[in-house]
């Protein structure tokens, strides 16, 4: 994909698309958590609500067979209206591109704010293939329909114009996480969600997701799958729901904007939600206690 590509999909504002060597090039000989499948979505590339430097850390420290980027990968609706692309958010576009080059399977499911990019479905490039949906067979057996869920959410089918509201809204929102976060690391705290925590606040909120989430099972039932991997609504969850006798797992991955979250595989079959604020926070506690204590500075 050229720049003059990336032009007619986002407008004039990405003439000029950066895609270049990154700033901060991939730590050599890093020792990596190895997985059969991770699951990655609504990183929101283009705006400020993106967690880069977070999803840096897991791309750096996290290796599988399988990547699935499912959608709102890129914020394709905020690009068009203002151009806004870090150097941060191009190390992460380098780093998937470069493991897709080294044989990590990688597949790219638009999602709503990448939209534009669904026109490309069934096709690859730089070895990352396009699908509308797809279908991932794990480790011990089970059958998964991966999809960014756009698809069943009802303000999105009925009242697109609503949707953009939201949009504005959220994204206001954003802003005093980012303000908040940068007060929290000033005191040497760890990364919080405003946005995350006033969400499971708010009855509708959660009313709403928890139709989501039964609608999108229901769909997968209704497909004959055994569960569902999806995004769209930013929060992490695994449920089991019931149809027509049968067991359907329900999956989301998650978001890089408020939880940081990621799906995993394990080699065995056996799914995890990965938060990862909280892994680099033990891990960094790991490193600090593994560290040789200096004897001498003890003694003085």
């Amino acid at each position: 994909m050229t720049s003059a590509d990336l032009t007619d999909l986002l407008g004039d504002n990405v003439a000029s698309f950066p895609l270049h060597a990154p700033r901060v090039p991939e730590p050599e000989g890093n020792a990596r958590r190895r997985y059969r499948t991770v699951w990655i979505s609504d990183v929101h590339l283009g705006t400020r609500g993106c967690n880069a430097e977070l999803l840096i850390d897991f791309l750096d420290n996290v290796d599988s067979e399988t990547m699935y980027l499912v959608g709102d990968i890129i914020d394709g609706w905020r690009l068009k209206k203002k151009f806004y692309w870090p150097s941060a958010h191009n190390d992460i576009v380098w780093r998937i591109m470069k493991r897709a080059r080294r044989g990590t399977r990688v597949v790219y499911i638009p999602g709503n704010h990448d939209e534009m990019f669904r026109q490309f479905t069934g096709l690859d490039f730089g070895g990352i293939a396009i699908r509308r949906a797809a279908f991932h067979d794990t480790a011990d057996g089970r059958r998964l329909m991966v999809l960014h869920g756009d698809e069943f959410d009802a303000v999105m089918l009925s009242h697109r114009w609503l949707a953009f509201v939201g949009d504005h809204a959220y994204h206001l929102m954003m802003r005093l996480n980012l303000a908040v976060n940068a007060v929290r690391r000033a005191m040497g705290l760890p990364y919080w969600s405003l946005s995350k925590a006033a969400k499971h606040k708010v009855k509708n909120a959660v009313e709403f997701i928890g139709k989501y989430e039964e609608v999108v099972a229901r769909a997968a039932g209704e497909r004959g799958v055994d569960g569902v991997v999806c995004g769209h609504i930013h929060t992490a969850e695994f449920r089991q729901f019931e149809h027509n006798g049968r067991a359907i797992e329900y999956w989301n991955d998650g978001d890089w904007v408020e939880g940081c979250n990621a799906l995993v595989e394990h080699h065995d079959g056996r799914m995890e939600i990965l938060h990862w604020p909280e892994e680099m926070k033990r891990r960094l506690a790991e490193e600090a206690a593994a560290e040789p204590v200096d004897t001498a500075r003890e003694a003085a």
